[in-house]
């Protein structure tokens, strides 16, 4: 998964982007689980699934509710 997909898929699912973090990483907010967690900005590169994973589990969204994620 791209960048941009993900950032589109966090939208929609409610997450908000809080702030710019240290080099090219972003911090993320869910407002229903109030938790918060780290992405990298990388447009040219795909986001693995591990990662993946761990980004929904720090933002408490099963990946289930996540749908194709």
């Amino acid at each position: 998964m791209k960048y941009a997909e993900l950032v589109k898929k966090l939208t929609r699912l409610g997450c908000e982007f809080k702030r710019q973090a240290s080099g090219s990483h972003e911090i993320w907010f869910n407002p229903r689980t109030r938790h918060t967690t780290c992405i990298p900005r990388h447009p040219n590169k795909d986001i693995g699934k591990t990662l993946l994973t761990k980004i929904l589990r720090d933002l408490g969204i099963d990946r289930e509710d996540s749908g194709s994620a």
